[in-house]
């Protein structure tokens, strides 16, 4: 969801503007394989990606299927599909979902939030293996459509209202277990679960690293600056050697109720009168920023969430900067250290790198708990030779100094854009997910869009992005904490059918647009999900490209094969494996959703009846948000 105004009119240069003297770059050199495992029988383990010739990687291996219009999930021939876990739906024993959304606020903080959205599965460890039958998976509530939320929607919007709508952000823990073997064999939610658990946007979450204390994270509630109440706008994610969860807040702003004349560093970030029309300032004072000036300084951040310790806080964690998180994708530099890719979803927003002081131990769990407080985030620029540099935003570097308004590094981290802005980083095409090749290093980003670029360049002739494109990097010396990379353009995104020939693309395979979830399995293909707006979803460019889908690339040659196609208004988002990648989980975010706009209460099932027009024995009444599991039918990997 990301519906709000241009707030970057700094004077840097656009990604379109340095697309003109593309160069491929140096080829990778090998990089040994280290496989960290983690001490704890509880904690699943990590391998740093082996850098390696991409030669006789398998590509997908099934037979694409075509666009939808349909109000359903369509897969290939020889798949299954099974739904696991929707809106409403208990974590653990709690109560079950209500066809009119009758539930209340006490209920549902124990069960499903709305629009699920990032995931990941955190298998178990049986002796020295890791089980692909039985492990917990977290997943991310981004947003609430209040129409369906509520009987009588927004209509006399209450305290009750607000607590329920606030229950239905924030994250999962759930524990699931397949049950049986071969073909007929069914994932299951554990109920009851020790390790299930709700956290919401009323949830106590510690506040870590520089920007803790300082006083812009102060209020009046919160004297200290280190306690915050909840998470929320949680869109997608990362996953740590050590075994925890990363959930990315993403459109913060939209909750806040902001001031007639907003301050520079209010608009920076889009807080502004009435935010996104959540209308929680009405009963929670905190979302209100005329009495709490201070409180959307605590949102913007990367969440720490250990998933095998439900008594454990969550934690915000302020050296990865204060932004619209996309997501936080981790891996590790040759010497150790924790390198974690950063995208702030917004038109003409900026890549981020952080590199960690400390190096991981994987010998040691709790040493390395710290990890994401100490280290330096640095932002990307992508320069016109096709290669590229990473500028530390460091106090006292780059000219982040008190002369220019940066006091210290918590007010560099608390106002991150304004720092990127001053040290000239690239604007970019609405950065979304980023992935890492499990065989090469290289690193994948999706631009979705932006129909509001206006300088058409030779590499990147769109003026009018309106498909979105995909690149990558690889960087220098085959390690992930260098300072400097060479990056291109894996694909532009476009229907070869439009008469307009800057806007046709250049895939080889299945047409697709606005990318937005990005994911490698481990053989080194590229899954790929899509979310077309609901405004432009099958019209006008997007007429011919059917609903939002899931597709699979082979990086080496470029193919692009289409693997589902989601129900009517829906996005396609979210993805996680099992060890043995023949069981996938993938959500099916908002079906039925149309133009960006909130449901009408008084005909709930207008826009899509899913998930309950395709799977029997599912509570309908609403369309609803759901988690499913892909598993082919002989028990094979999946999209091979």
């Amino acid at each position: 969801m990301n519906d709000d105004p241009i707030s970057n009119d700094s004077a840097n240069p656009h990604f379109a503007q340095l697309l003109t003297s593309l160069s491929t770059g140096a080829e990778i050199r090998r990089r040994r394989l280290l496989q960290m495992g983690l001490g704890s029988a509880a904690l699943s383990f990590f391998g740093l990606p082996a850098l390696a010739a991409p030669a006789g990687r398998p590509g997908p291996g099934f037979t694409p299927i075509a666009a939808s219009i349909e109000d359903t999930v369509r897969v290939p021939a020889g798949y299954t599909l099974q739904l696991l876990y929707a809106w409403g739906d208990p974590v653990s024993d709690g109560p079950a979902f209500r066809a009119d959304a009758a539930n209340s606020a006490a209920e549902q903080a124990e069960q499903a939030g709305m629009h699920h959205d990032g995931m990941h599965f955190f298998p178990w460890i049986e002796g020295d293996e890791k089980s692909s039958t039985h492990g917990l998976l977290c997943i991310n509530h981004e947003y609430t459509d209040e129409g369906l939320l509520h009987p009588d929607g927004m209509a006399d919007w209450s305290h009750a209202k607000t607590r329920k709508s606030q229950n239905a952000h924030g994250v999962s823990v759930i524990e699931i277990k397949r049950d049986g073997s071969g073909a007929e064999s069914r994932w299951q939610v554990v109920r009851p679960s020790p390790y299930a658990r709700r956290i919401t946007a009323r949830t106590p979450v510690r506040i870590a690293g520089p920007a803790a204390a300082a006083p812009a994270m102060r209020t009046g509630d919160d004297r200290r600056g280190n306690v915050v109440f909840g998470t929320l706008a949680n869109c997608a994610m990362g996953f740590t050697p050590w075994g925890t969860y990363l959930s990315c807040e993403e459109n913060f702003n939209a909750y806040f109720n902001g001031l007639d004349q907003p301050s520079a560093d209010q608009k920076r970030y889009g807080v502004r009168k009435n935010g996104g029309g959540f209308r929680w300032h009405e009963h929670d004072s905190r979302f209100d920023v005329a009495t709490a000036p201070n409180e959307a300084n605590r949102f913007g951040w990367v969440v720490e969430i250990d998933p095998w310790n439900p008594a454990k806080p969550p934690v915000k964690r302020t050296a990865l900067g204060r932004l619209k998180h996309e997501c936080a994708t981790v891996t590790l530099a040759s010497d150790g250290r924790v390198v974690v890719y950063l995208s702030d979803d917004e038109q003409f927003e900026y890549l981020y790198k952080f590199v960690s002081r400390d190096r991981f131990d994987a010998t040691s769990a709790g040493d390395n708990t710290s990890l994401l407080d100490h280290g330096t985030l640095h932002v990307g620029r992508f320069d016109a030779d096709g290669k590229g540099r990473w500028m530390p935003l460091m106090h006292g570097q780059n000219g982040l100094t008190e002369g220019n308004g940066f006091a210290d590094q918590a007010d560099v981290l608390i106002r991150t854009r304004q720092a990127a802005d001053l040290v000239g980083a690239t604007k970019m095409d609405r950065p979304e997910w980023i992935a890492v090749q499990p065989q090469t290093g290289e690193v994948y980003c999706t631009l979705t869009n932006n129909r509001q670029r206006a300088t058409a360049e030779a590499a990147n002739p769109r003026a009018d992005n309106a498909f979105g494109h995909i690149i990558r990097w690889r960087e220098d010396g085959a390690d992930a904490a260098a300072g400097s990379f060479a990056w291109d353009v894996f694909v532009l995104c476009g229907d070869p059918q439009n008469a307009d020939p800057n806007q046709q693309g250049n895939i080889k395979g299945d047409a697709f647009g606005s990318p937005d979830g990005l994911w490698f399995d481990q053989a080194g293909r590229l899954w790929i999900q899509t979310d077309v707006a609901g405004s432009v979803l099958n019209r006008a460019e997007y007429q011919r490209l059917g609903n939002n889908q899931m597709l699979v690339a082979d990086v080496v040659s470029g193919e692009v094969r289409r693997f589902l196609t989601g129900p009517l208004g829906c996005e396609v988002t979210g993805i996680t494996a099992t060890p043995d990648s023949r069981s996938f989980f993938v959500n099916i975010q908002h079906p039925g959703e149309v133009g960006g706009a909130r449901s009408d209460p008084a005909t709930p099932l207008a826009g899509s009846g899913w998930p309950a027009s395709q799977f029997a024995g599912v509570t309908g009444g609403r369309p609803r948000s759901a988690t499913l599991v892909i598993r082919r039918r002989d028990g094979g990997v999946v999209g091979s």
